[in-house]
């Protein structure tokens, strides 16, 4: 079997679709392969994202915003979305998921630890979907 590889998707890749990279490479390690990317990408990482996220033993702070690509769409498995919209291209054959998720940016640590932990949540729960495929 091949390893599936999983792509988070949100506007600026520097808060919700990093922090599910972060989840997804912590509960699954090498079982998945782990891509992120942004419509629109920041110029560095949410920090607030970095301390939630570290709070919870998971390192992010040295990933950097990358753009969404054709290529790097159409070579994942596995899309998740959230909230990039018509940004994010549609092929057929893929999985596709789409997050509704309160963005990040600007929020306190605290509305920003509730965010992590539902995305903790949401990627758990593909973990155990992509280990019944």
């Amino acid at each position: 079997m091949t390893t599936p590889s999983v792509l988070f998707v949100c506007v600026h890749n520097a808060g919700r679709s990093q922090m599910a990279a972060g989840w997804l490479r912590h509960l699954a390690g090498d079982a998945v392969e782990v891509r992120s990317a942004g419509s629109e990408p920041a110029d560095r990482i949410n920090p607030v994202a970095v301390e939630a996220m570290r709070e919870v033993g998971i390192d992010i702070a040295g990933q950097v915003p990358a753009r969404l690509t054709w290529d790097t769409a159409e070579a994942s498995d596995v899309i998740v979305t959230m909230g990039c919209g018509d940004a994010c291209p549609v092929f057929p054959g893929k999985r596709y998921e789409d997050w509704k998720l309160t963005d990040p940016a600007g929020q306190p640590l605290d509305v920003v630890r509730q965010v992590r932990d539902e995305i903790g949540a949401k990627v758990a729960a593909l973990v155990a979907d992509l280990r019944r495929d």
